[in-house]
């Protein structure tokens, strides 16, 4: 079996029992930075076999994944800190060890973006998490184009030498919104720093970041401004029926048909 585990994205005790458990009875660990991960293994005087998985090498790090499966081996792979594959190499394992007909599970276990949203106290009800995003201007506001409509929080990684920039572009794209940088995520100097886009983020750029973009407001229907007698015969001037004009005038404003339906009873056909 070839599991992909999550490790601490910070703090080292943020890690499952079962990813313990996991970690030391596999027979070799494919991890991002081996330097990294053996910090993390020698906290828990876990002592495996490590192997690189990075976005460099992931092709050729799947296929000898893929041989050490066949030959029965348990396989555990990880990335520097949280959830491979998320932002992280392991996409590319996954899809070959599907197609290869390999099973594999998953640990789950830390995540940053989740956690970020979490402490920045933004609308969570619904969210899209994109990611790094490009290094150049262009390409980064092509990438944002594609988000600027969606009315829910977008999540964001980010190098802190980008984060300057990274907002400036989507000042230039999005406009005024809502905005919070979230770092250090479990660590000592945990932060969660609300701002304007239009403001940048005024701190010493240190550590990791999740950047957290308020989604764009939905455009009010102009004809929600009127009174709601007035809603109804606006459609009625158009051809409408007054039952169609209802009902239509009840989904502009978000309303129940029998709320609206009180202010036509003296509006003839």
């Amino acid at each position: 079996m070839v599991y992909f585990v999550a490790t601490p994205i910070g703090n080292l005790k943020d890690i499952s029992l079962r990813a313990l458990e996991v970690l030391r009875s596999v027979d070799v660990i494919f991890c991002e930075d081996t330097r990294r991960s053996l910090k993390l293994l020698n906290a828990y005087e876990i002592k495996k076999p490590l192997k690189s998985c990075h976005k460099f090498n992931e092709r050729e790090a799947s296929e000898k994944i893929i041989a050490e499966a066949r030959e029965g081996k348990e396989i555990a792979v990880i990335s520097d800190a949280g959830m491979p594959v998320i932002s992280d190499p392991g996409n590319i394992v996954c899809s070959a060890l599907k197609d290869a007909g390999i099973d594999y599970t998953v640990v789950p276990g830390a995540n940053a973006f989740l956690s970020a949203l979490i402490l920045s106290a933004m609308p969570a009800d619904r969210f899209a998490f994109i990611g790094f995003l490009p290094e150049k201007a262009g390409e980064c506001k092509a990438v944002l184009e594609k988000y600027k409509n969606l009315d829910m929080t977008l999540c964001f990684h980010c190098a802190p030498q980008d984060v300057d920039r990274n907002i400036s572009c989507a000042y230039s794209v999005f406009g005024e919104r809502n905005a919070c940088a979230v770092r250090e995520i479990t660590k000592i100097h945990e932060q969660a720093i609300s701002f304007k886009l239009s403001e940048g983020l005024q701190c010493e750029k240190r550590g990791e970041y999740v950047l957290l973009i308020g989604g764009a407001k939905k455009e009010e229907n102009p004809l929600n401004k009127l009174s709601e007698r007035e809603h109804i015969l606006h459609y009625m001037r158009g051809g409408m029926s007054k039952k169609d004009a209802v009902k239509q005038a009840s989904k502009d404003r978000g309303a129940a048909k029998s709320e609206l339906y009180k202010f036509s009873i003296d509006i003839g056909e």
